[in-house]
């Protein structure tokens, strides 16, 4: 079951207010709540789920295109599908704390975890919907900008996707192995927590990361071990 305190929480960081409610309500309305508890007046947001994949499918490729004029169309889709990931999605709805506004059969309690990236992902996308139908395309538009703007952010800047390769690759020709990651900690609340990441290369330091995930700290600190090995003598 959700509270009234987490669903006004969600629709804070959502930043978008409905005109009508019912919208919202089904949005975040599991199968297994109706299961338990029928109301003819309420669907699950099965059918939402559907549309809002569609439509974030539109807002994403729209961003894409205008973020990058040069990529061709095989780039395009490979970069709309990370954004469009179950991961992704679960990233962004644990950011609007979306887990704690949905309504849930007891027993989907018991066995499913709030936190669950697949129950997360599909929610967000039925939230997209409701958007949609609540406001049309420029009011989902905005929001959807708005919650994935971190996201889009990160497939401008090539680190994020390419040190690590390129690091990894590097130490098996020079070294003969490959780097070590070790999360040195981690602050921040749960919706924007930030981690610190040391590599190490045999035993020796080469870089510090720091990042909104363990992915990016890693990343940033490849960064660094790569300009380090760039500037060491006889290299």
């Amino acid at each position: 079951m959700s509270d009234a305190a987490a669903t006004e929480r969600f629709l804070a960081r959502l930043a978008y207010r409905f005109q009508t409610p019912s919208l919202l309500d089904d949005a975040l309305t599991h199968k297994s709540y109706l299961n338990e508890a029928p109301d003819p007046a309420r669907r699950d947001n099965e059918r939402l789920e559907f549309l809002g994949d569609a439509v974030l499918d539109l807002v994403i490729s729209e961003a894409l295109l205008s973020r990058f004029p040069q990529a061709p169309e095989g780039t395009l889709s490979k970069l709309r599908a990370r954004v469009v990931s179950e991961a992704a999605l679960s990233q962004v709805a644990r950011r609007l704390e979306l887990g704690g506004a949905l309504r849930l059969g007891r027993g989907e309690e018991l066995t499913e975890d709030r936190d669950k990236p697949s129950l997360l992902a599909d929610a967000l996308e039925a939230v997209i919907a409701a958007i949609y139908a609540d406001g049309g395309i420029d009011a989902v538009r905005a929001v959807v900008l708005s919650a994935f703007a971190d996201l889009l952010d990160n497939l401008s800047r090539p680190e994020v996707t390419d040190h690590k390769t390129e690091l990894q690759e590097v130490c098996q020709r020079a070294f003969g192995g490959l780097p070590v990651y070790r999360v040195l900690g981690e602050s921040g609340p749960d919706h924007h927590k930030q981690f610190e990441v040391e590599l190490s290369i045999r035993g020796e330091v080469y870089g510090i990361g720091a990042g909104r995930s363990k992915k990016e700290a890693e990343q940033r600190a490849a960064h660094h071990a790569l300009e380090k090995l760039k500037h060491a003598p006889g290299s």
